[in-house]
């Protein structure tokens, strides 16, 4: 008989769309799950068996959507190939290799700070987005990056591998309100600038001296309305190709290094 006590385990590669990358950890099992949610361990998103979402796997979901974890419906061979011999109870969840830091940290990182650069991120979602920004705030001195807790891709190994080490020097707040914190950041005296394709102000003639912090939006839908309103100016990258906007790793990588170019020049 199968041993169906609580476990997590790093899943295998699989190929289908929703399987782990190797070393990314999968928690399997109801109760598992379910205490996840209650203790705000970061999540990227839960996958469940179609057709058996009765019961607590009802209410799993629901703490899931309260909670802004994205829930996939799958069919049963796709747990089976991430579970593979182990019991999965008809659902999965994604979770992060290492936790986020709170807001006060980032406090504290900020009032150490002689310069503070702050990246502020706005529900990205691809796991390799986020390592290739983790990569540039460790390239260009960023004091700290701020992720949403729910929503959003988390530190997974994914992110990690992308990152070629740096999410292991780059410190990584998770915050419940991006534009909250952005209100918050501003009473500390950040100046926050969005990154967005309609704004007149082209990044390079934006003052990036002093105590900034950059807003970057998620790959589909960009910064969000109530986020910009929060943001003391936005800024824009020219584009002269057919392509309309850079993705949101390449936007970081201009935006941090012009930072980091007027820093420089002074």
């Amino acid at each position: 008989m199968k041993d169906r006590r609580e476990f997590s385990r790093a899943s295998r590669t699989h190929r289908n769309d929703f399987a782990a990358p190797s070393s990314d950890e999968v928690l399997l099992g109801r109760h598992p799950v379910r205490e996840a949610l209650r203790t705000r361990r970061p999540m990227s998103r839960i996958l469940v068996q179609d057709g058996t979402l009765q019961g607590s796997l009802g209410e799993i979901i629901s703490m899931a959507r309260a909670a802004g974890v994205p829930v996939h419906k799958v069919p049963r061979v796709k747990l089976e190939q991430i579970a593979g011999d182990m019991p999965h109870q008809g659902i999965a969840a994604y979770v992060a290799v290492r936790n986020l830091l709170s807001m006060r940290d980032a406090d504290r990182l900020i009032g150490l700070a002689e310069e503070p650069l702050v990246f502020i991120l706005d529900g990205i979602q691809d796991p390799h987005n986020l390592g290739a920004i983790l990569r540039v705030a460790n390239a260009v001195a960023c004091t700290v990056v701020i992720i949403p807790e729910r929503g959003a891709v988390g530190l997974t190994a994914t992110v990690a591998r992308a990152s070629a080490g740096a999410v292991e020097y780059v410190p990584v707040a998770g915050v419940t309100n991006i534009a909250q914190s952005i209100l918050h950041l501003k009473e500390l005296g950040v100046f926050v600038f969005a990154a967005d394709p309609g704004a007149s102000t082209r990044y390079y003639h934006n003052d990036w001296t002093g105590s900034v912090g950059i807003v970057i939006g998620s790959e589909g839908q960009g910064v969000r309305p109530l986020v910009k309103q929060r943001c003391d100016g936005m800024v824009s990258l020219p584009m002269m190709g057919q392509v309309g906007s850079l993705n949101a790793a390449a936007a970081a990588a201009v935006l941090g290094f012009e930072v980091l170019r007027q820093r420089s020049d002074r």
